[in-house]
Formats: structure tokens, C-alpha cells, sequence
């Protein structure tokens, strides 16, 4: 069984990938700069026992086979700090992080000089660990509600085959939810700016919830 160690596991994307994913029988590693403060977070979910276990940043690295990374964009380079002090070969993460600022009621995207924030981690990243985008578009507060069924796609991008093939093996694992495979890491770009879209999308109509669905590809296993 493959161990999904997500690092910020307590904000709203994390936490809600954390209770999907054990509700499937994955196990689950919620790391945290504060293992005490989340272990106490963690104890609210009512998650399948076992299922879910809390550990540093550190202890989650190395135990993770696969390494969601899902804390906020302006503490990744922190985050990618700690991953390049551990043996870290042969892994696989998961990028779920979109660099939005909110200004006075304002959002807008960070620029980031690489041009995505995937592709600002893969620049940190150690070479041996591959790098995989995935869950950027499902609403955050859609997600937490780990009973609210996802019934949406899911644009999933990488820097090899590889990576893309894991990454889609955990969409996959989600029910209601489609990987679309859109190819080189580069596609960040375009999939995070869908994040911001949606964002609009979610504020201009005063929903919580606008995602994607791609027509014309076979039709979304239930």
C-alpha cells in the first residue's frame, strides 16, 4: 500500500486530500511544522482509525513514498529545504500549490519567475525525486467537505511519465473525480491560471464551488 506523507496537511486542500484519501484505505501521513497542534486537528476528523498518522515535516519525508505538497506558496521554499535534507530517491510529489495573493479584497497571481509555482519547485527540488502537478483546481472548501462528492476533473501535468502515471493513480483513487493528462510540467502555467479563473468564477456568481469538466473525453468513471 502506498504511503501519502502531505506536507500541510491542516490547511484546507491538505486536510481534505488527507480524509479522501484514508476513506479509500491509502495510508496517510499528515506532516507539520507543529505535530502536537495537528495531531489535535487530526483527532476532530473522526477518519478511519489508523488510517491517519501525524509526524514532522522531517518524519513524514522520509516515510512518504509519495510527498503531497500542499502548503501555502510563500512557505514552499522552506518546505523544499527540509525535503533536500533527507534521501528523498526514487520519490514522487505532488504539487497542489497556487501562487494567488488576496489584497484588499483583490486576487491576483504571484509572478514567479520560473513561470509556475511547479515549475519554481522543480528548480529545488533534488534531481532523483520526479515532480507531478495534481488537485490545483478542486476548490479548496469542496475538498474539506470530505463527504461532498468531487464529480469533476482533474488536470494533471509532470516532468516525466512517471511522474504523471502516479499522479493519476491518486486522482484515480478519489471517487467521482477524472485525471486529464495535459502533459510536460510546463502546462502549470495554464492549470494554475485556471485556478485563478475559477476563483473569479466562484466570487463574480457568489459560489464556493466552480470546477472543470472537459467534454468530448470518455465519459468519468463513477
Amino acid at each position: 500500500m502506498t504511503s501519502i506523507a502531505i506536507l500541510g496537511g491542516t490547511g484546507h486542500q491538505g486536510s481534505g486530500l488527507a480524509r479522501r484519501f484514508a476513506a479509500t484505505g491509502a495510508r496517510v501521513l499528515v506532516g507539520s511544522r507543529d505535530p502536537d497542534r495537528a495531531r489535535t486537528v487530526v483527532a476532530a476528523w473522526n477518519a478511519p482509525i489508523g488510517m491517519i498518522d501525524v509526524a514532522s515535516y522531517a518524519d513524514a519525508i522520509d516515510q512518504g513514498e509519495v510527498i503531497v505538497i500542499a502548503v501555502p506558496f510563500s512557505s514552499v521554499d522552506g518546505l523544499l529545504d527540509e525535503i533536500g535534507r533527507h534521501d528523498v530517491a526514487g520519490k514522487v510529489a505532488i504539487d497542489v500549490t497556487v501562487p494567488v495573493t488576496f489584497t484588499d479584497g483583490t486576487v491576483a497571481m504571484i509572478e514567479v519567475a520560473e513561470g509556475s509555482a511547479s515549475e519554481h519547485i522543480r528548480a529545488r527540488l533534488p534531481d532523483n525525486v520526479r515532480l507531478a502537478v495534481a488537485f490545483k483546481t478542486l476548490p479548496a472548501h469542496l475538498l474539506e467537505d470530505a463527504d461532498a462528492p468531487l464529480d469533476c476533473d482533474d488536470f494533471v501535468c509532470g516532468d516525466s511519465d512517471e511522474s504523471r502515471a502516479r499522479a493519476i493513480a491518486l486522482v484515480g483513487l478519489l471517487p467521482e473525480l477524472r485525471a486529464v493528462d495535459v502533459g510536460p510540467l510546463s502546462r502549470a502555467r495554464s492549470i494554475e491560471q485556471l485556478t485563478l479563473l475559477a476563483i473569479a468564477i466562484n466570487r463574480r456568481h457568489k459560489v464556493r464551488d466552480a470546477r472543470y469538466c472537459i467534454v468530448g473525453l470518455p465519459t468519468r468513471p463513477a
